[in-house]
């Protein structure tokens, strides 16, 4: 994996290692009832889900064009007269 594929995983881990903490407290400090409170998770994990899929086609997309860079690099070095 690239320097620039393990920045994206590391920045993508701490977004999600802040995103589950943030939840976390916020539910204990939330005044609400059990209903409301397991209504409020779904909806935080339908929309959680959401971004991660959306994040993750944006990496999966980075991913791909750095691997296209690579190989028309690869290629053009290839192609060049020694």
């Amino acid at each position: 994996m690239s320097d620039q594929g393990r920045q994206v995983a590391k920045v993508a881990a701490l977004v999600a290692g802040g995103a589950v903490i943030g939840a976390g407290i916020g539910l204990l400090f939330a005044p609400q009832t059990g209903a409301e409170t397991r209504r409020d998770v779904g909806r935080y994990a339908k929309k959680a889900q959401l971004q991660a899929t959306r994040w993750g086609r944006s990496v999966q997309s980075g991913v791909k064009e750095v691997m296209d860079r690579s190989k028309a690099l690869i290629q053009k070095d290839e192609q060049r007269p020694r």
